[in-house]
């Protein structure tokens, strides 16, 4: 299987997985008058799709490790479940945050969410595995948590200039970001790492892929149905409104999807070189570029008053710190 063999090749894949991550719920803003519940299928199969297409070229190709089939052959069960299990988990957290950037914008959804993601998937990796300087790791910790409350405030402020604020989607941003932070662990489980001397875990970064994407499209059928007789907003839908929809919004769910899980597979073959905490710091900046889109692309913070734009400053200058101690503290 393709592996990077140099830090170069392996930081480009993990700024590549933060733009993708941080790009894909452009598909869904590009898409009007189309309910999330319904665009999601679409971005489930997709993510599925690519995972699929990226394991059976690039993980069958380089002579790094054993190919995609053998590994999967020679996995543990455990591992495979886990990882479907981590699926589940991640597509309930992102269902939700659609859901968020659907009443509240990409500008705070993504911020919000994944700032409080990365809260606890750092607290819960260090009770877990206590490596790391603990002191940058708090600082860290300490820094997101400021970012969430300074986009917060950011929201909030636009209700002085006549815009609708929903208290309602801060709620799901952070039950998001919760759940968006407990999915990562059960990923590294299954990759091999050490634990006491011992390599455990028997998934490469592509098969890891692969099960977390099934996982994820087979929960759609228990979270998606769900929230599409009891969603978070307007009435419920059915899946006669997905077969009406155009064949242009069925395209963009599957290009977003392609695009989350482009980074996904690029973020766990990096991690392969560098480890999965700096990876995984890196690949959660991805909340900077959705802002940039929410702010410059879609203007969602046009007319903002001021306040609400020095807010949104301090709060990318604080997550930027908060990514840079978390990736000093693993490093």
């Amino acid at each position: 299987m393709y592996t990077p063999n140099s830090l170069g090749i392996a930081l480009f894949m993990m700024i590549t997985s933060a733009i993708c991550w941080g790009s894909w719920a452009n598909t869904y803003k590009g898409v009007k008058n189309y309910r999330f519940e319904l665009f999601y299928w679409d971005y489930a199969l997709g993510i599925f799709l690519i995972s699929m297409i990226l394991g059976h070229t690039m993980g069958m190709t380089g002579g790094h490790g054993i190919g995609l089939r053998e590994n999967i052959h020679s996995a543990a069960g455990s591992d495979m479940l886990y990882a479907m299990l981590g699926g589940a988990i991640f597509n309930l957290a992102n269902l939700l945050l659609v859901a968020a950037i659907d009443m509240a914008g990409l500008s705070i959804a993504f911020p919000v969410s994944i700032g409080i993601a990365l809260v606890v998937g750092v607290i819960s990796s260090y009770v877990q595995q206590p490596k790391g300087n603990a002191t940058l790791l708090a600082a860290g910790v300490a820094c997101a948590v400021i970012a969430v409350v300074l986009d917060g405030k950011a929201y909030g402020s636009l209700a002085s200039a006549g815009r609708a604020v929903s208290r309602k989607s801060i709620v799901v941003c952070v039950v998001s970001g919760i759940l968006m932070g407990l999915w990562a662990p059960f990923m590294t489980r299954t990759m091999p790492h050490d634990v006491s001397g011992v390599t455990v875990g028997t998934l490469g970064p592509y098969a890891a892929a692969i099960f977390l994407t099934f996982g994820a499209l087979l929960s759609c059928f228990i979270w998606n149905i769900y929230f599409m007789k009891h969603p978070l907003v307007g009435e419920p839908v059915s899946f006669s409104g997905f077969f009406r929809a155009p064949a242009s919004a069925h395209a963009f769910g599957l290009f977003g999807g392609f695009i989350w899980g482009t980074g996904m597979v690029f973020n766990l073959v990096a991690a392969s070189f560098t480890g999965v905490a700096i990876s995984y710091a890196i690949g959660q900046s991805a909340p900077m570029v959705a802002a940039l889109w929410g702010v410059f692309a879609w203007k969602e913070f046009a007319g903002a008053p001021g306040k609400a734009k020095t807010y949104l400053f301090l709060m990318f200058v604080f997550y930027c710190l908060a990514i840079a101690l978390v990736a000093k503290a693993n490093g």
